[in-house]
């Protein structure tokens, strides 16, 4: 077994998991809202509740690179991918929050679909968090999540060109097309925010092959 004078602090990856746990809370409580919209349910507040903590752990993440001398995977990545994945939480906050500012009355099967397609892949990037503690071990597997969530921002760009496409059909009402095209494109930038994260984990498992 290979000797270190200075151990690597393991405790990032506690941290990077439960901010994976907060993206996937936000993102199940977004997906219920999808499917049974109501502007005055009290998840509204669990969702800010959610992305307070997702900031503390960010910011946890942060103080504690600045005070580890040896980290277990390199600095810029540990703060890239600390940053993308708050990024998930904070977008996912502010389509709901917006969508009560607008007055939203109803759910839409395209916002359905997006954020059915946000839920999946906010999966994958928690099952590829989970793995990279052991990533020597594991990097297959972390690779295979990967690839899953690119391959959902693929569907994801789909859903929201075909979403885009039926919100201008007709004679629309200018006001509806402005409020929904904000709405889809802010999950799909959520969707776009779990590619990131994939990129830096490919990026990390390139460095320590």
């Amino acid at each position: 077994m290979p000797f270190q004078l200075v151990p690597k602090e393991e405790k990032f990856f506690d941290l990077f998991n439960n901010l994976a746990g907060h993206n996937l809370d936000a993102a199940k409580i977004f997906a219920e809202l999808a499917q049974n919209w109501s502007s005055d349910s009290g998840v509204f507040a669990r969702l800010q509740d959610i992305e307070h903590e997702a900031d503390i752990t960010t910011h946890e993440i942060y103080d504690r690179l600045n005070r580890t001398f040896v980290t277990p995977f390199d600095r810029e990545d540990i703060h890239e991918l600390g940053s993308e994945m708050d990024d998930i939480v904070d977008l996912i906050q502010s389509i709901a929050s917006r969508m009560q500012l607008y007055r939203v009355d109803h759910s839409t099967e395209d916002m359905k679909q997006l954020a059915d397609t946000l839920l999946h892949s906010v999966e994958n990037v928690k099952k590829a968090i989970g793995e990279l503690h052991n990533a020597e071990k594991s990097s297959r597997r972390v690779l295979d999540y990967c690839i899953e969530i690119n391959r959902l921002e693929n569907a994801g760009d789909r859903a929201l060109e075909a979403a885009l496409g039926r919100l201008f059909q007709g004679k629309p009402d200018p006001l509806e097309v402005i409020k929904w095209k904000e709405i889809y494109e802010g999950i799909e930038a959520a969707i776009d925010k779990c590619e990131n994260v994939a990129n830096v984990l490919e990026s990390i498992l390139v460095k320590q092959a």
